[in-house]
């Protein structure tokens, strides 16, 4: 027997249960290596290396993790763009842990690990294989995307653990006929409301699984999916209410993001598809894109009621952002909740195709799998330690220069989380020269939504921060709803100075008597400029004009 061979009955006995015989009579005993406590325990190891990286992190808030914050400060039912789950959970962590940015974290933490429970006893009610489902959740945990949400306290924390866990309780409410879970599946899914819109499609997709894709002997559904409709609506209803005494805001960002509004930044894009999928398979680090799509292509007529459970809740969620990509781009996280079941079934494929009779062929996919395992570890390792790379991006751009500050930015997306700490201590400095030369407190306000967050909770004395977006060209964001603010409220600013971050404010707004500046200020990392913002001191605030259309585009 060959060297191989052996190794593989090894593995075999270790995994199989054995037997004993006792007086005569033959009993089973558990198997050697309890394969579902190695689950949980992996899942426990993941969770606290994602809390000791969180003390050592170089990362600062990311700006949508500071936004969510600036949102916690003000506790509502609903916000511009989102539910307000997000804004609860930072709230509730800060109140317990205080007010860092590792209490801002811990709920991304928390989420992810039940998130990975869910997908677990998923995979293993799906494989019916506790093995198959243990090397599913390894699979998951060295995904790329995951070292960055395992971590980073956006929407898709809370988002993909109640997906995950809607998916749980439905397929036991199929498959057990068990009534509860539906009940159950339908408060998750009112909570993921509360959190993402995106989780209204998921009773859509239960429905076209039961409809279209399960074969006859799931049966007897129709009460338990009324009911959780029915129940999970119920998460619409403090949306609904928020909406209606702020001009419906959220849904008419809502249409414009799936491009169903019109402005100039939506039109028609012949090569939105290919940008979309090629992000995808960015994000995806090619290999388990292609095992994705390989497993969704050969899973699309199964009659396997588990397969085809998975194929349902993945496929038609990359499907129908397809024809969006036309009208708009379609950021790679859109999707996500897609791979939750779309790596099980590209793990199930990646199996089958290692069965394959073909010596040379089972060897090429052994090779690719390695491959792959390979690329996602390194991407995984530079996405939690991103100074590894960065001199390889600084050479492959541009030198900074006055309209382009920072250029690696453009390569390296985790540069997004670095040197907001920085450029507040140069902001509070400016504020103390303000201060110091006429008495008086500046305030501060930037161009866009995405910095007012960073700049409020890295200053000193956290201070409201405002953004003069609407009147520029940006988009309305929550800021613009909060008053008094100096676009709706111009009356409660005047003559006041402001420290303010972005480009120059056109002179034809007239907006101040005058605009000292611009202060450049750049981060840098080991020689490389990673951040670069200019500083402006707006004295004696007049108000803008008029705004026009301005701010109304979503």
């Amino acid at each position: 027997m060959r060297f191989g061979e052996n190794v593989r009955s090894i593995i075999n006995k270790m995994n199989a249960p054995s037997a004993i015989r006792i007086s005569g009579s033959v009993r089973l005993r558990r198997p050697a290596i309890d394969l579902r406590l190695v689950g949980y325990l992996s899942i426990l190891a993941f969770a606290c290396f994602n809390l000791l990286y969180l003390l050592i992190t170089p990362f600062d808030l990311a700006p949508d993790e500071a936004h969510y914050w600036d949102w916690s400060r003000h506790l509502d039912w609903g916000y511009y763009s989102k539910g307000p789950v997000v804004a609860w959970l930072i709230a509730l962590s800060c109140e317990w842990f205080g007010t860092h940015p590792l209490s801002i974290r811990l709920p991304a933490v928390a989420c992810n690990t039940l998130m990975l429970i869910a997908l677990f006893e998923l995979a293993i009610r799906v494989f019916r294989s506790v093995r198959m489902a243990l090397l599913s959740l390894l699979t998951i945990m060295i995904m790329p995307a995951l070292a960055a949400g395992a971590i980073l306290m956006t929407i898709d924390a809370p988002f993909l653990c109640c997906w995950s866990w809607a998916l749980l309780f439905v397929h036991r409410a199929i498959f057990n006929q068990e009534f509860r879970s539906w009940i159950f599946a339908g408060v998750i899914i009112a909570i993921g409301i509360l959190t993402k819109y995106t989780m209204a499609a998921f009773p859509i997709l239960t429905a076209l699984y039961l409809v279209l894709g399960a074969v006859p002997q799931v049966q007897g559904y129709r009460k338990g999916l009324i009911w959780m409709v029915v129940v999970g609506s119920l998460g619409w209803v403090p949306i609904i209410l928020w909406n209606v005494q702020h001009d419906w805001l959220s849904f008419r960002h809502l249409f414009g993001q799936a491009g169903l509004a019109t402005g100039p930044k939506i039109g028609f894009k012949w090569n939105g598809p290919l940008d979309y999928l090629g992000g995808q398979f960015a994000l995806l680090a090619g290999y388990w894109f292609c095992a994705f799509a390989a497993a969704a292509w050969q899973n699309r007529q199964t009659r396997n009621v588990n397969r085809s459970f998975l194929w349902w809740f993945s496929v038609p969620l990359i499907l129908v952002l397809i024809p969006i990509s036309l009208r708009v781009k379609v950021q790679p996280n859109w999707p996500a909740a897609a791979y939750l079941t779309g790596f099980l079934l590209a793990v199930h494929w990646i199996g089958t195709q290692l069965k394959s009779e073909s010596v040379r062929y089972r060897k090429l996919v052994q090779a690719l799998l390695i491959l792959g395992i390979a690329v996602s570890i390194i991407l995984s390792t530079f996405t939690r330690f991103p100074g590894l790379l960065l001199p390889v991006f600084n050479r492959m751009v541009p030198e900074p220069s006055a309209d382009r500050l920072a250029p690696v930015r453009n390569l390296d997306p985790t540069a997004r989380l670095r040197g907001w700490k920085f450029l507040a201590e140069k902001v509070d400095e400016i504020r103390e020269s303000v201060r110091n030369e006429n008495g008086e407190d500046p305030l501060i306000a930037t161009m866009t939504w995405s910095v007012p967050g960073e700049l409020g909770f890295y200053c000193a004395g956290r201070p409201s921060v405002y953004t003069f977006g609407p009147a520029l060209n940006d988009r309305l964001s929550q800021y613009d709803i909060w008053r008094p603010n100096p676009i709706s409220d111009a009356q409660v600013f005047k003559t006041r100075t402001f420290v303010y971050v972005g480009e120059k404010i056109p002179e034809h707004l007239g907006a101040f008597e005058r605009c000292d500046g611009p202060i450049r200020v750049e981060y840098r990392e080991n020689g490389v400029t990673v951040g670069g913002w200019k500083i402006w001191i707006a004295r004696g605030f007049r108000g803008f004009a008029s705004t026009r259309s301005r701010g109304h585009q979503f």
